[in-house]
């Protein structure tokens, strides 16, 4: 297939805002694939790899703009100039590509399989030469390319295609084009993270869709809590009796054992973090009785000298080192909780019943001290014995509890009501940053204001407000400004005026006095006296407040 012909796909789908539109548009592109590479879907997405690879082509703003240049044979500054004009390195890679091949009359046809290829190799370069190397696989693609073409490379390679699409959109696209449920779809989906062969699966129908099935090894969308405010409440969505635990105040890791004997940590957010954790490793290796298992558990920090548990914040930085990790065991050392077995001994049990499935829990985890144990947990219908059992969990420094349906199923990627969790009376938000502003005085040079933003349904983002407190001076003191302008600058897309606007990365615990309506925010609302509570690296914008959620506590607010 000609790269061209995707190319056509993003500017249909550019040119139409209606959902329906774009599905229609998918749809039909993708019956057309039935004879090609099925990878090809992954471009739709931006990306060549599936979504639970997180290997990244480690191309910035500064490369791309330093291969436009290589490629094109024109100043380096004249590239910088014509970006702060436009803002959009895409825009502009096909403004000197259209300007090139009208003077060598160029007529080289750009192949999928190319971009495939050579958008693959960046992610596997490394060490001295890297940078030339990288520059020479995407001067390759640009020499090739059509303006248009040359457009949507530099935007792949940013991530920033700017076609309106999300995952649940390829869904119900894969739906209509194979009628087959897209709940179907999704649940497939969230097993796998790989639309390539879900692609293949939908193609061989539903008969093949419903095989699909746990693959330890690979991570997985995990099940996901709905909050409440008291017990009254939790036991009406997950019923009486229920299955009550503590609720820790670390991050959430599945931990992966395949048939060979291999151990593999995941995060909720698909991240592979088993180099990070080789304690956690031996641990399980240890402890864990079993030849293949998934485990769901969360994974909490504590002070090594006082036995005393220690804040997501203190552990949270464990989470993206890649170096010092001895150093690290020593000064953050872990504990593993573990809740639920998914997977055991070759067999998914992901429609066992949840009552089953910690039963095996208890009988496969050897149970020691600040190093692994089963989640605390207490089966009752008492609404004083949940109560008790949660003022115990708060005393002990843990978050709150939470409470679980005793014959459900595991419900992957989904808050199904299945499982809730309940925290003190604290109004706290789960947002995504996509904008930030520089401060002034002792500020100066740093990013100290964030525009937040939660999502609908379609996955699409709605700004809800503006905040610039919470986060620290100091690093003792906590998370700083300092550590947040360095996650946010690489995410610089363009800017607005004062306001500069930024991939939507980066994931932070809000909390807030009382929610508005407000006509100056995409959603409708604005968050009164917000402040960062903490910066949450385990989450993603699938894990964020959806706009039904706000709706819900302002709603909350009025009574």
């Amino acid at each position: 297939m000609l790269y061209n012909e995707i190319v056509d796909v993003y500017e249909n789908l550019a040119a139409t805002t209606k959902r329906l539109e774009k599905t229609a548009i998918l749809a039909d592109f993708l019956k057309k694939l039935k004879k090609e590479n099925p990878k090809i879907i992954y471009l739709l997405m931006g990306k060549v790899v599936p979504d639970y690879d997180t290997k990244e082509t480690g191309i910035s703003q500064q490369l791309a703009i330093k291969a436009i240049s290589t490629a094109y044979s024109i100043p380096n500054s004249k590239v910088v100039e014509e970006f702060n004009k436009i803002g959009d390195l895409g825009e502009i890679a096909k403004k000197f590509s259209e300007k090139r091949r009208q003077s060598t009359l160029s007529s080289n046809k750009l192949t999928v399989e190319k971009v495939l290829d050579n958008i693959s190799k960046l992610m596997h370069i490394e060490g001295k030469g890297s940078i030339d190397k990288k520059i020479g696989l995407i001067t390759d693609l640009l020499i090739s390319a059509s303006g248009e073409e040359a457009k949507y490379i530099i935007r792949t390679l940013l991530s920033d295609l700017r076609i309106g699409i999300s995952s649940s959109t390829i869904i119900d696209a894969l739906s209509q084009a194979f009628n087959i449920e897209s709940e179907k779809i999704q649940e497939s989906y969230d097993l796998i993270n790989d639309f390539s062969q879900l692609y293949i699966s939908c193609l061989k129908g539903h008969n093949e869709l419903a095989k699909t099935s746990l693959i330890p090894g690979r991570p997985i969308n995990v099940m996901l809590a709905v909050k409440v405010g008291n017990i009254k409440e939790a036991f009406e969505v997950c019923g009486s009796p229920a299955a009550i635990e503590q609720k820790y105040d670390g991050f959430r890791m599945l931990i992966n054992k395949d048939e060979k004997g291999h151990i593999f940590l995941f995060t909720r957010r698909l991240e592979n973090v088993t180099k990070q954790f080789p304690d956690v490793v031996s641990v399980v290796k240890e402890n864990v009785k079993g030849n293949s298992f998934i485990l769901d558990s969360e994974i909490v920090g504590y002070d090594s000298k006082t036995k005393k548990y220690r804040p997501f914040e203190a552990i949270s930085q464990r989470i993206k080192r890649k170096y010092d990790i001895k150093k690290l065991i020593r000064e953050l050392p872990v504990e593993v909780n573990i809740f639920d077995c998914i997977y055991y001994e070759g067999k998914s049990l992901i429609n066992t019943p949840f009552i089953e499935r910690r039963k095996i829990v208890d009988k496969i985890v050897k149970e020691k001290s600040f190093i692994i144990r089963p989640s605390v947990q207490i089966v009752t219908d008492s609404e004083e014995k949940a109560m008790n059992f949660f003022n115990e969990a708060l005393k002990l420094g843990e978050e709150g509890i939470m409470i679980k349906t005793l014959n459900a199923p595991y419900k992957q990627g989904r808050r199904v009501g299945y499982m809730c969790k309940m925290k003190p009376e604290i109004n706290d938000l789960d947002l995504v940053i996509v904008g930030a502003e520089y401060g002034t005085g002792k500020r100066g040079g740093l990013l100290t204001s964030y525009i937040l933003a939660c999502r609908n349904e379609k996955g699409e983002l709605l700004e809800i407000g503006k905040v610039s407190s919470g986060l620290k001076e100091k690093e003792e003191e906590g998370f700083t400004f300092e550590q947040m302008t360095h996650l946010l600058k690489p995410l610089i897309e363009s800017k607005e005026a004062s306001t500069l606007k930024v991939k939507p990365k980066i994931v932070v615990s809000v909390s807030y006095q009382n929610i508005q309506e407000s006509p100056s925010y995409s959603s409708g609302y604005a968050l009164r006296f917000p402040r960062i509570a903490r910066y949450r690296p385990d989450r993603g914008i699938k894990d964020i407040t959806t706009i039904d959620e706000i709706k819900k506590e302002v709603k909350k607010g009025r009574k």
